[in-house]
Order: C-alpha cells, then structure tokens, then sequence
C-alpha cells in the first residue's frame, strides 16, 4: 500500500522538491502554504508518488479561496487529462470524471468552498465518493475510468487561492462485518467520583513546543467500504391519456379608425377686448340737512345765589367767596373762581 502527504511548511520557494510533478503551472509554497500564483488559466499538479493499486483517495485542504476553480484528483493518469476531478467553481461542489481530456458531470453539491474546507474524492471500483470536511456530499457508481494511480491538484492559477495538507493512500477493501447477534445497552453511572487533591508543592510552567511534531501513519489493517448499489430504480409513466396544446394566436387585433368628420382649432383671440360704458342715466345728489338739531333742557334741579358779602373794616380788601352753578340738565357744576374785590365804605 502507497501513500504520500504534504504539508509545505518549509521555507518559501518555487521549487517545491522532489515529491511533487508540476504538470503545467508555475507552482510555489508561500508562507508554509502551496500557491497556484496569479498567471491566469488552469494549471495541474502532480505527487510523483503513484499510488499502488487504482483504489485510493486523495484529499486537500483549501486554505484560501476566491471564485475560481479549485479541486482534488483521483485515480489519474501520468499527466493527469483522465481520472476523477472533486471541484469547486466558487458557487458549487462537481464531481467529474475525465476521459481523454473531456469533462463529465456525474454529481453535484451546491455550496461556495469556505477557507479551511477538506476537499477529498475517493475511488474504490466503480463507486466514486466526495467528500467536504469529512461529510459525504457525493456518492455514484461511474465505470468511465477504472484504472489510474496518479493523485494531484488542479487549479485556476488566481493569486487568492492557496492549499494545504495534501495526503492520498491506497484503500484495500474490507470484509463484509457480521451482523450483531445482541445489543447491550451502556448502564448508567450512579454516584459521584471525587478525590481530595492535596496542595501542589510546587508549581511548573508549560514548555514551549519546539519544532515540528509528526507521526508515521501505519497502513490500516482493514477498510470496510460500503457496497455500491445494484441495479437501477426506475418507474413506469403510464400513456397520456390526451394531451393539449396552447393553441397558438393568429392574426392581429386592430380596430380601423374612421375618417375624422370635421376638425374644430380654437381661433386666435385678436384685437383688445375692451367694454364701453353707457352714459348715466340719474345723478343723485345728496340732499342738504334742514331744520336744527335740538335737545330741551329739564327745569334745573337747583339755584345756587351768590352769597352776599360781609362787610369788613374800612379800607380791607377781601376775596369774594367761590360760586359753584349747577348747569341744567347736563348735571355738570362750574366753578367760578373768586374774584378780588375791594369794597369801600365811607362815613
């Protein structure tokens, strides 16, 4: 059993070493990862490892993305123009199976590749599976390629794009397990398991891990793969009974129009419109007031008599008091100021 793994953390170079085949493409690791560069078009790489039998897998981690082609190759040829291709195109998973050069479509998954996605396609007999982050999203019997032993990439060469963590081995079938001759259900754990921890006597900080830390995988002993179904389900579509077609239109709908009967313009207003004014025929004067407006005054309410004057000694000169009058009917008093008087007596 051949298998092969790579996970470019190395320095960066565009000589990817010894392990790999660049089929077409200028290939390099940048930053402990593999690049496609940014030249444009679809180039291929190969692991110059061949795997030993045609039934294998190969799987790839897709780093970055971008929408453009992007995919892992299974069961291929030297040069890598048949075999199977798992691809995503930036808006779906499509698995293909390549036959001198030519492109299949033998099953889909509609899903945009994520950064971080495991891509992985596996052929064992005519049974052809895909998978994305070790889910199944594909599964076909397909017999247009049944031997090859090259695994690969193959890419849009797109700047955004970089892989990771390539690894393919051969798969051996297994043997068909047993049915179970009982079930024993778990028994539920009662209690509580606990321990009184004595206080630490000391206290050690963790080492930081220097280099890298990697295990050799051993082959699997065994690998049971489910059994590809036989047959095909189909179902017999009883005769239409009648079938009716939309009757296609014919003709035109127009209406004809008859001959206008007369037109009417709006004449254009000319000259000034103007009105003249017919001579009055009164003229009424307003007429002069007559007779005079008069109001009777009521009897007065009282008389008010001037007070007479006290005699004073001779050749005194002294103020006449003052006179209040009441006016009639206005109900209004005047008041007369007091006059200087000089009164002479003589003897």
């Amino acid at each position: 059993m051949a298998s092969f793994s790579d996970d470019f953390n190395r320095a960066d170079s565009s000589n990817l070493g010894a392990g790999w085949v660049e089929v077409s493409g200028d290939w390099s690791i940048i930053s402990g990862q593999l690049s496609p560069g940014a030249a444009g078009g679809t180039i291929i790489l190969r692991a110059a490892t061949a795997m030993d039998s045609s039934d294998h897998y190969a799987q790839v981690t897709i780093a970055a993305t971008t929408a453009a082609s992007q995919g892992v190759w299974a069961r291929g040829n030297s040069n890598i123009s048949q075999g199977y291709l798992w691809r995503n195109n930036g808006s779906s998973w499509d698995l293909f199976s390549v036959v001198g050069g030519s492109f299949t479509v033998i099953g889909t998954y509609a899903a945009a590749a994520a950064p971080g996605d495991i891509a992985k396609v596996q052929a064992v007999g005519s049974t052809i599976t895909a998978y994305v982050n070790g889910v199944q999203r594909v599964s076909v019997v397909n017999a247009a390629v049944t031997t090859g032993t090259s695994v690969g990439i193959r890419s849009d060469s797109a700047g955004a794009l970089r892989y990771d963590d390539f690894t393919a081995a051969d798969i051996t079938a297994g043997v068909t397990l047993p049915i179970a001759s009982s079930i024993e259900a778990g028994q539920p754990l009662t209690g509580t398991k606990a321990a009184l921890l004595a206080t630490a006597a000391e206290s050690d900080g963790a080492q930081p891990l220097a280099g890298v830390k990697t295990t050799a995988l051993s082959p699997a002993s065994e690998q049971d793969t489910a059994l590809a179904l036989g047959g095909t389900k189909v179902a017999a579509l009883d005769v239409a009974a009648t079938v009716e077609a939309a009757q296609p239109l014919t003709g035109g709908k127009a209406a004809a129009l008859t001959p206008a009967v007369e037109q009417n313009t709006a004449q254009a207003l000319g000259g000034v419109k103007t009105s003249t004014l017919a001579a009055a025929g009164t003229v009424e004067t307003a007429l002069p007031l007559v007779g005079t407006k008069s109001a009777v005054l009521p009897i007065a309410l009282e008389v008010d008599t001037a007070r007479p004057l006290t005699i004073p000694s001779v050749g005194s000169t002294a103020p006449s008091p003052e006179r209040t009058y009441r006016i009639p009917a206005e109900r209004r008093r005047l008041a007369v100021p007091a006059e200087h008087r000089t009164l002479t007596v003589r003897r």
